[in-house]
């Protein structure tokens, strides 16, 4: 089954289950200390906006490598994320496990997309 080509990146399912897991991201880290503030907080929540973010901003690039490029930033945070995540459950902050499934599904997805691209220009 052909999909139609996205109009826009809030057409992508992948930046869509990007834009849940910073909105659950911002969930998760509203109730860690108040100490955590300019710590993990913030950097769970910036690496956590940057992976929609790159994913919109790679949208619009004319060749597949300046997607690709952006969709490898995205995934960087991703990365970065789940680094955060197991920081986050190891210091006994909440539990981590919902946000990390989520985390594993916008991987695929990303996994799956910057392939398309990739052999598509091919």
């Amino acid at each position: 089954m052909k999909r139609e080509p996205a109009k826009s990146f809030q057409d992508l399912i992948v930046w869509q289950k990007a834009h849940q897991f910073v909105l659950g991201a911002y969930r998760f880290s509203t109730d860690f200390p108040k100490t955590e503030v300019y710590g993990l907080t913030s950097q769970l929540r910036r690496a956590a906006v940057s992976i929609p973010a790159n994913i919109a901003e790679g949208f619009r690039k004319k060749t597949a490598p300046d997607k690709l490029r952006f969709l490898n930033i995205a995934h960087c945070s991703l990365e970065e994320c789940r680094y955060y995540l197991i920081l986050a459950k190891d210091l006994e902050y909440g539990n981590s496990l919902e946000l990390t499934s989520q985390l594993e599904e916008v991987s695929r997805l990303l996994t799956a997309y910057s392939s398309s691209i990739l052999n598509s220009d091919s």
